[in-house]
């Protein structure tokens, strides 16, 4: 891609989500079964997968980002097996019912059409499978919301991709996942314009 996208901006993303840290080990030590992680990046959430979770494919668009997760894969202890490859998250690789969990977190404002990357994750999981998410989104508040929008189109492009101002609940929700749980938060330590939250369980039915 490029050397900010290689090199730079996987260091400053892993930075800036360290203060969602412990919401991040919650999600992922939830995973369980045969799990799909969608968008793993450097791979920064292998170390928090507990023993439920019995194999775990992680895919990822960027080559350079996916060499980072192999690295990272290798280097720690893990009793499920890891497979990585790269692949696209709006047109998965894997047949209709495949998967226990599907993990999704902090990729949603990012793919291109998060709708299609949806109803894919949808399609590959199990009856009564799980889509485990933890996603920053919309503000509520009307006044930050407008200014999501005003920055976001140039945020994008510091951000490879990133979208400030997704309204992903309602895109869960349009894909035909319902909610077992979902928390709606504030995050106190992550800028204004990123700390509107949403985490929780979403079943296929």
């Amino acid at each position: 891609m490029s050397f900010y996208a290689d090199h730079v901006f996987p260091v400053v993303l892993d930075i800036a989500t360290r203060p969602l840290m412990p919401q991040r080990k919650e999600i992922i030590a939830s995973a369980k079964g045969r799990v799909l992680e969608i968008g793993i990046g450097t791979g920064s959430n292998l170390p928090f997968y507990s023993e439920q979770a019995t194999e775990i494919v992680g895919i990822e668009p960027d080559p350079a980002m996916l060499s980072k997760a192999q690295q990272a894969a290798a280097k720690i202890r893990i009793a499920a097996t890891v497979k990585l490859a790269i692949d696209d998250a709006q047109n998965l690789q894997f047949p209709d019912d495949s998967f226990d969990t599907v993990i999704m977190c902090l990729v949603l404002c990012t793919i291109p059409d998060p709708l299609k990357a949806l109803q894919e994750a949808y399609r590959v999981l199990k009856p009564n499978g799980q889509l485990i998410f933890l996603e920053h989104v919309r503000a509520p508040n009307t006044h930050i919301a407008r200014l999501q929008n005003w920055v976001t189109p140039a945020w994008k492009h510091l951000g490879c991709g990133c979208h400030l101002n997704r309204d992903t609940e309602q895109t869960l929700t349009a894909a035909g996942f319902q909610f077992l749980r979902i928390d709606r938060y504030q995050h106190p330590k992550m800028m204004k314009l990123g700390a509107s939250m949403i985490q929780g369980v979403a079943v296929k039915r």
